[in-house]
């Protein structure tokens, strides 16, 4: 197994490390030609929902270019298949004719219309998951809002958090694993865009009360703090597809997901603050 990091490589058993920036198409074409992957599964991505113009150029760099560099060095390699991961923020409405709300959801959407042109023009069998929000365990991102909320509870300081009441498509990142796995190797999903997601919407609110309740802690989060990003909106999936052609659909509903989380998290350095006990116990 072959995988590439912009950072300094992770020490990993069986895994061959490369560190390389995917927006350099010199590079990115060295490191796929060298590997001569069966399949590449594309998930490096600046993940960051902010309104500020000042992202789109970045966003293009990391999002846009380092997917299409992938593309046309996949293409190169005889029978290689991509999995390229793209996000529910690339439409208001997973499927909506409203477009994008956000410099990171304008290079995903676009990376996913290179993904069809490229499959369109040269056959290049790709296929494009759209991830709804997805949480678990070990996030490296910890200001993502499940474990920003779970590491804040555990600590006994209340969250600062939006009115909460924008509701969401949560897919825990088991069930993520095996729709790639799934997308890496049936033949049906090429060409295709498909929603990864378990099709119903909790409202950060509800996920906050759950997160609060599997942890047993009585300090409440503090909503309102953080004003509601312009433009956000209730965000579901249709796995319809995703099940009929993948034969997948999510497993782990939101309460269990997060009890793993949670479980995950008391195992980090937490021992002592077992689940269903106040955390400033």
């Amino acid at each position: 197994m072959h995988a590439t990091t912009r950072s300094a490589p992770p020490r990993q058993t069986g895994v061959r490390w490369s560190q390389v920036d995917l927006s350099d198409p010199e590079a990115t074409a060295e490191v796929v030609g060298r590997s001569q992957p069966d399949v590449i599964v594309h998930l490096a991505s600046r993940a960051e929902g902010g309104r500020g113009l000042e992202l789109a150029v970045p966003m293009i760099h990391a999002n846009l270019l380092s997917a299409v560099n992938v593309m046309i060095a996949g293409a190169a390699v005889p029978g290689c298949r991509l999995v390229l991961t793209g996000s529910a923020e690339e439409h208001s409405n997973f499927g909506s004719v409203r477009g994008a709300r956000s410099p990171y959801a304008a290079s995903k959407g676009a990376a996913t219309t290179f993904a069809t042109l490229f499959h369109d023009l040269a056959d290049l069998p790709v296929v494009v998951l759209r991830l709804a929000l997805v949480y678990g365990p070990d996030d490296p991102n910890r200001k993502r809002l499940v474990p920003y909320v779970i590491d804040s509870l555990l600590r006994g300081v209340p969250p600062r958090l939006s009115s909460g009441r924008r509701r969401i498509d949560w897919v825990f990142i088991d069930d993520v694993i095996d729709a790639v796995l799934a997308a890496a190797t049936e033949p049906a999903a090429l060409g295709r865009v498909l929603d990864v997601g378990s099709g119903t919407l909790v409202s950060i609110r509800d996920a906050a009360s759950i997160i609060a309740d599997v942890i047993g802690s009585e300090v409440p989060p503090a909503f309102g703090e953080v004003p509601d990003r312009l433009g956000d909106h209730d965000l579901v999936a249709d796995p319809d597809l995703a099940r009929r052609l993948l034969g997948w659909s999510a497993r782990t509903d939101l309460r269990t997901g997060i009890e793993r989380t949670v479980a995950w998290h008391l195992g980090r350095g937490n021992e002592s603050r077992p689940v269903g006990r106040p955390a400033s116990a």
